[in-house]
């Protein structure tokens, strides 16, 4: 998270969703701007299949959530910017009034990540990865080993580290954001560690400017959610593959001191985009999932794999990613192709209380969010919230998923189409757009191309529509609005946006 990202975009609160908040003039005749407007249209109609839950916290704790694992048994293990781990017990039935909390530490340093397997329990703090150890089971940690420390802190506030879930190794990754989010003044800060269960800690991944969450895929690959600055565009999902460039320079005068990692060697051209730089820079990797800033919010952070198993609607095994200054969370969907990854990134829920920071999905069918808005400004308005999102049953009319084809893109639907209205090209409207690749700071759209929806080809069952699209552009993200597609008794999608970022182009069938 970057404070600099912020500073021109400090949002006061969305009105409270009534129906009667949907007038364009107030009963004090105030006008409402069309953008409340359209953001109150839109969380009641969200509200229809997800409903979100606030978990009641107690007088006098600041619970600015910052990670989150489940624990034993029914409990959730959290920690907090503040420095503070508690036990969260009570958080999955029908009543949240129950709900308890048990500090089990504090002082630790700004903790970004926490995870718990086979008993133990590691925390990523700023300056190293910590093992909180309970002695007496009174669920209070008596010792903190560190686990690793192996990475260098300056004293900068901006030095985070994100700490992953363990993988199937058991190695939890930590992804360490630069100084001041443009400098590394401090040994391996733009670098993604891997720690192992012994604590030997080994540079993976270089080229990371400001991370905002670290996780797998349900495949058990890892990503970093990345934030618009310096060398990035505008933000995205990023695969940490083992080895990778990610793209931001400044890291690399660690380089010689990693013999390990092997050689990079970072040429970028006056004016260069991603796609072009893959050309001659082998180990970089590009985005996976861009979210054009501004259109699907500011500053991704944490995310997780849908966990519910159907009992949280139709997304099971995607990802679902906070966004912090639009306060909502993001649905994204990713396919592998030609050994790269990419994939659609979609509208999902809005109108949380703060700005999220941290995920947890159950298996009871609950997603859980927690965050904060101190420091910078998130539209939720509030301080810092623990809420918790339930299916009411009722099933969406979304675009499923979105995958390319060689000459198009396949969408599948969570529910059958009109073959008439899913069938003709005037349904869809599509246009495409990369960003500048430099050391300034964000990037407008350019390069824009709109390609043509050719033809519009509905499978039998009415579950997926086949599009032929003349005019892609590899490198690109791909807007696709289908603002005429009407699903069961005429209904209108949910959302009628996803955004594709066309990295690989398959061979002909």
């Amino acid at each position: 998270m970057d404070p600099h990202r912020f500073a021109l975009t400090m949002f006061r609160p969305i009105p409270v969703m009534f129906l009667a908040a949907l007038s364009a003039v107030t009963a004090q005749g105030q006008r409402i701007a069309p953008r409340e407007r359209d953001d109150a249209m839109r969380r009641a109609a969200e509200a229809r299949y997800y409903r979100i839950e606030r978990l009641p916290i107690p007088d006098g704790i600041a619970l600015e959530v910052s990670g989150m694992d489940r624990g034993p048994g029914d409990s959730i293990a959290l920690v907090t910017r503040r420095g503070e781990a508690y036990w969260l017990d009570d958080a999955f039935g029908a009543d949240l009034s129950g709900a308890t909390f048990t500090r089990m530490a504090s002082g630790l340093q700004e903790p970004l990540g926490i995870a718990c397997k086979d008993g133990r329990l590691w925390v990523s703090q700023r300056s190293e990865l910590t093992e909180l150890v309970d002695r007496d089971g009174d669920r209070v940690a008596d010792e903190f080993r560190v686990h690793s420390d192996g990475w260098g802190v300056s004293g900068d506030p901006h030095e985070y580290a994100f700490g992953s879930k363990p993988d199937a190794e058991g190695n939890i990754w930590v992804a360490l954001t630069l100084t001041d989010s443009g400098r590394s003044s401090a040994f391996l800060r733009g670098w993604c560690v891997r720690v192992s269960p012994d604590g030997k800690m080994t540079p993976v991944v270089s080229g990371i400017r400001s991370p905002g969450g670290i996780g797998m895929n349900a495949g058990g690959e890892m990503f970093y959610t990345e934030s618009q600055g310096y060398w990035v565009g505008s933000s995205g999902l990023r695969h940490l593959k083992p080895g990778s460039f990610q793209g931001s320079p400044t890291g690399l005068r660690w380089s010689s001191l990693v013999p390990e990692f092997g050689p990079i060697t970072q040429v970028f051209e006056k004016g260069e985009r991603i796609e072009q730089a893959r050309a001659h820079m082998p180990a970089l990797v590009p985005p996976a999932v861009v979210f054009p800033h501004g259109d699907l919010g500011q500053c991704p952070t944490g995310f997780v794999v849908e966990a519910g198993a159907g009992k949280f609607g139709p997304f099971a095994g995607q990802l679902f990613v906070g966004e912090f200054a639009f306060s909502e969370v993001q649905r994204v969907f990713m396919e592998k192709v030609n050994g790269v990854w990419q994939g659609a990134a979609f509208p999902f829920l809005g109108g949380f209380a703060s700005g999220p920071v941290a995920l947890l999905s159950s298996p009871e069918g609950f997603l859980f969010v927690g965050g904060t808005s101190r420091g910078w400004g998130a539209r939720g308005g509030e301080p810092f919230a623990l809420e918790r999102v339930r299916w009411t049953g009722e099933m969406p009319f979304e675009v499923h998923e979105m995958r390319v084809t060689p000459d198009g893109f396949e969408l599948r639907f969570t529910q059958p189409v009109d073959p008439v209205t899913a069938g003709s090209p005037e349904s869809y409207a599509m246009r495409a757009w990369t960003y500048q690749h430099t050391a300034a700071y964000g990037s407008p759209k350019v390069e824009w191309v709109t390609p043509r929806v050719a033809s519009a080809t509905v499978a039998p069952d009415g579950l997926s529509v086949r599009l032929q699209i003349e005019g892609r552009v590899r490198g690109h993200v791909h807007e696709l609005k289908l603002p005429g597609v009407r699903g069961p008794e005429g209904r209108a999608l949910l959302h009628d946006v996803a955004f594709y970022t066309l990295n690989e182009i398959p061979a002909g069938e």
